[in-house]
This record gives structure tokens, sequence and C-alpha cells, in this order.
């Protein structure tokens, strides 16, 4: 995977927004302003995702591309290397993972406004 189609994937979701809070170099993506997915992109290696904290540690056993978030809750987050043995559907995969995690966890209105635009774009 390169930079362009994560941004992509990213940015295709309903009421997602990127910016760098941090510095000049780490790309986060958000929704309802709340971070699911940030990389370097300088050297786009890795990718922090949320994750499901059963399922983060069951894909940390399968895959060696899948670690604890680096910089982030090692419970809650994946770091997923980009050129490593996580085939590029698991990755898109968890990439929609970790922003569906997110989105449950909105405001209700929120939400479902989210959602009715999820189902108005498929």
């Amino acid at each position: 995977m390169n930079i362009e189609t994560y941004r992509d994937h990213c940015l295709a979701k309903a009421h997602v927004t990127e910016s760098f809070p941090f510095d000049q170099k780490t790309l986060v993506f958000k929704v309802g302003n709340k971070m699911f997915a940030l990389t370097n992109v300088d050297d786009f290696n890795r990718v922090n995702l949320k994750c499901d904290p059963e399922r983060a540690i069951e894909l940390r056993e399968r895959y060696q591309g899948i670690t604890p978030g680096y910089h982030m809750s090692k419970v809650h987050w994946n770091s997923v290397e980009v050129d490593s043995d996580v085939p590029e559907s698991l990755f898109l995969e968890l990439i929609d993972h970790s922003y569906d995690l997110v989105v449950k966890s909105l405001p209700s209105a929120l939400k479902k406004e989210i959602e009715a635009s999820n189902k108005s774009n498929l």
C-alpha cells in the first residue's frame, strides 16, 4: 500500500477530516473530532489504528507486521507495518474497523448522521 491509497481510503468515509495536530509530519484522520488513523508522512512505514482489544491481541499473534500501538494505548491501538506480512485487503479492513469503532463511540445524533451519510454513499 502507498500513502495515496491509504489517504484516499480514509477520506472516502463520511465526516472524515485530516490534519497535522502534533507536528508537520504526523498525518491524523478523525471522525467526529476523534482520531481513528495516523501515520508519519515522511516515511510512511506504519499506521496506527484503533482496534477492539480482543481482536488486537489475535492480530498481533497472527501477523509480525501488527504490534501494539506506537506511542498509543497498547490496549486499544495497533501499529500496522506498511511493507509486512499484512495483506492490503486486511490493512484496508482494519482502517474500516478503526473508523467504525470511533463512530460507535460518538454521540447518538452525530452517529446517526454519519451512518446515514455512509449508507447514501453505497
